[in-house]
């Protein structure tokens, strides 16, 4: 049985991505803190945590983060749709002592929050605390030693700070005790593979590193090569949709005359966000009149306007066709409301990329599996 660890783990694209695959791993641990924060500073965690057992050390980490108030609702999604046990949820990765994992873990996967590389936003990379959780997956590399790891992020970590947020990753990679798959003979964009070539209609492009332990001696690792895409957007789409999601005049009129904001009908989605659903930002659905003409639900909420010669209606992305065009089954389990959905799905990684990462990893012969 596959042994997995994740951290940022979000909603489990690649627990997701093993369950497309019929592989059944065994859940070791996972982490995320749910997008909050605790306002106390490392140093006084450290304090608390002198000479606590880890299980201790657990249990405070956990009573301050729910000090703060805030549901883990990351965490929430993540039971309702995997097979794992409180004990083995973290909270916060700076606060995970790995050496107890030594040696056990099969596939170590983790995106550090890309907010602080991201070309949109503020873009403070290592100065932004987002940023730094970097080395803490580093760490963790070196005290759990998994067989392999994977890591991503946003294309933006390329060419922030002029490249040397770039260079600083790959020399903390190369500084391991892996062989570190990153790049081809071109030294600065590769390797980044991009959802609509690995058969998901999305414009969206991802860092990807792999790494293998170098006592597995394993050299024959190769990135899965792009396939045709056969689907569209269109493809994914729900049938009787609830009218909430229907733009009234304002929103058809902006999503359709803002094209740097807000793209209409397209068949392949632009970059999924975690924000993309609000003040008529992203991608959108144009249904003709026709469609729809004999719900009295959406034309009761819904302007009827033209885009590029025709007359309909406009509405927005449901979580469920977000979900999907991320590539998770419908069989996952939606236990919040729209507006978490859309960020936890935005959020995520696209689960058939990691289907053809994993599946190049199985190709090296570095798992027994069953």
């Amino acid at each position: 049985m596959l042994k997995l660890a994740t951290v940022f783990s979000g909603i489990g694209a690649i627990e997701s991505a093993l369950d497309y695959m019929n592989i059944n791993p065994k859940i070791i641990f996972a982490c995320d803190n749910g997008e909050r924060n605790i306002n106390i500073s490392n140093a006084e965690i450290d304090k608390m945590l002198i000479d606590k057992s880890d299980d201790e050390k657990k249990i405070i980490i956990e009573e301050l983060y729910r000090k703060t108030g805030k549901a883990n609702l990351v965490k929430e999604t993540y039971f309702a749709n995997y097979d794992i046990g409180q004990y083995q949820w973290y909270e916060d990765i700076r606060f995970i002592n790995g050496l107890p994992y030594k040696n056990i873990v099969d596939l170590f996967v983790g995106g550090s929050p890309c907010q602080s590389f991201s070309l949109n936003g503020k873009r403070a990379g290592f100065s932004d605390i987002r940023g730094t959780l970097f080395y803490e997956f580093i760490r963790l590399i070196n005290e759990i030693k998994p067989k392999v790891f994977i890591y991503e992020n946003v294309r933006g970590m390329l060419v922030h700070n002029n490249g040397e947020t770039w260079q600083t990753i790959k020399k903390s990679m190369l500084a391991l005790d892996y062989d570190i798959n990153i790049e081809d003979n071109n030294t600065f964009n590769l390797p980044i593979l991009n959802a609509k070539d690995y058969g998901i209609p999305q414009n969206r492009e991802r860092i990807f590193i792999v790494g293998f332990r170098k006592d597995l001696k394993i050299n024959c690792f190769e990135f899965p090569k792009p396939i045709q895409l056969k689907s569209t957007v269109f493809d994914y789409l729900e049938r009787n949709v609830e009218a909430k999601y229907y733009l009234g005049k304002k929103g058809f009129e902006f999503v359709t005359t803002h094209p740097s904001r807000a793209r209409v009908g397209a068949e392949i989605m632009g970059c999924q966000k975690a924000n993309q659903q609000f003040n008529w930002n992203g991608d959108f659905i144009f249904e003709p009149f026709e469609q729809i003409k004999d719900r009295i639900d959406i034309l009761k909420r819904a302007y009827v306007g033209e885009w590029n010669n025709k007359r309909g209606v406009c509405r927005k992305f449901t979580p469920r066709e977000c979900l999907r065009l991320m590539g998770f089954k419908d069989t996952f389990k939606i236990i919040h409301k729209d507006e978490v959905m859309y960020r936890q799905a935005g959020n995520s990684i696209v689960v058939n990329v990691l289907m053809c990462l994993v599946d190049a990893i199985i190709r090296t012969g570095v798992w027994d599996i069953d």
